[in-house]
């Protein structure tokens, strides 16, 4: 499995040096390589992480429901958390930013249209009555910090990880009411710290591969490091489909996208030495994420499901989002 998943980045990432019409040399073809290796260990730390915590959630007997919308979505959610935390350190705030914005679009538009076009996937009321909006909400609200203060500080952190707070007693809640779905039985060690050294590893090939080949950290970010971290969500979620278990392919998506935000962008915002320049170019991008979510709620709302249909709406949008991001590079209105 992970030497498919390495193909699949050495693929995506070979084609996007292409898509700019750039000569691979040895530094391109070097900086890749030490990319793989970032995303091999990101994947893998969050692989283990996943197992571990959903054993321990599985004896405390947490619904099937919770453990996609916290244990999935918080594991696979650790290479978003790990790169934008080592990229605010490494003064990369385009990367710390685009990589939570591009994998939240990439998770809906992609992950799920892929999921979707395999089974159709039955959405919970919940979801679609409460955190699906929230999501749009949540984007809407990092628009508004990002654009009235032209960056994320310290404050917009806080706000953040108090949203996380509320979004966590919410699940606390749902676990109260009982909700009465099938476990999830795992047994393995967490690996943390190859999540960390993966992430210092990626940050840095990231923005040596876009001052090689002359693309901007922004659009490496919003593709390349997206991809690469959205790897655990879109394993998650195709097995989730084979298993015809819906509930922990959306909810894995609707809370990893939760996660990204408030919990990803808000410690990073905290931990940063300087603001997260929120650039001009990151509003457009931003407002894609928000309609990414509206759009998932309106192709479900009829059905309670996301049909094969939809799906192949779903991958229709990113192709058009993703020849949008190489025919203007600079995301200019």
């Amino acid at each position: 499995m992970l030497i498919a998943i390495i193909a699949l980045v050495i693929g995506a990432a070979l084609y996007v040096v292409n898509m700019v019409g750039v000569n691979i040399n040895a530094n391109v073809i070097c900086s890749l390589g030490v990319l793989i290796v970032g995303f091999a260990m990101l994947i893998k730390g969050a692989d283990l992480f996943v197992e571990g915590a959903s054993k321990i959630a599985a004896k405390f007997k947490i619904p099937q429901i919770v453990i996609g919308l916290t244990i999935v979505a918080m594991g696979t959610s650790a290479p978003e958390a790990a790169i934008s935390i080592s990229a605010a350190f490494q003064d990369a705030a385009a990367i710390s930013i685009g990589n939570v914005v591009g994998s939240n679009i990439m998770n809906i538009l992609l992950i799920l249209g892929v999921s979707a076009v395999i089974t159709n996937l039955k959405i919970k009321p919940n979801t679609l009555k409460f955190e699906i909006p929230f999501v749009v909400l949540i984007t809407a609200v990092l628009l508004l910090l990002g654009w009235i203060g032209g960056g994320l500080d310290k404050i917009d952190g806080v706000i953040m990880l108090v949203l996380f707070a509320a979004f966590l007693g919410y699940l606390f809640y749902l676990y109260k009411k009982g909700d009465d779905l099938s476990l999830i039985h795992i047994s393995e060690p967490t690996r943390p710290e190859r999540i960390l050294l993966g992430s210092d590893l990626t940050v840095a090939s990231a923005k040596s591969i876009a001052q090689v080949i002359g693309v901007d950290d922004r659009t490496i970010s919003l593709t390349v490091v997206a991809f690469g971290t959205s790897l655990p969500e879109l394993i998650t979620c195709i097995a989730a489909s084979l298993k015809k278990k819906s509930d922990i392919a959306i909810g894995n998506i609707i809370g990893s996208n939760i996660f990204n935000i408030l919990f990803v962008v808000g410690l990073a915002s905290i931990c940063s030495p300087s603001v997260l320049t929120f650039g001009e170019a990151f509003i457009i991008d931003t407002i894609v994420a928000i309609a990414t979510a509206v759009l998932l709620g309106l192709l479900v709302l009829r059905k309670k499901e996301l049909t094969r249909a939809g799906g192949i709406i779903m991958l229709v949008a990113y192709a058009g989002y993703f020849a949008y991001l190489f025919i203007n590079p600079l995301g200019l209105a």
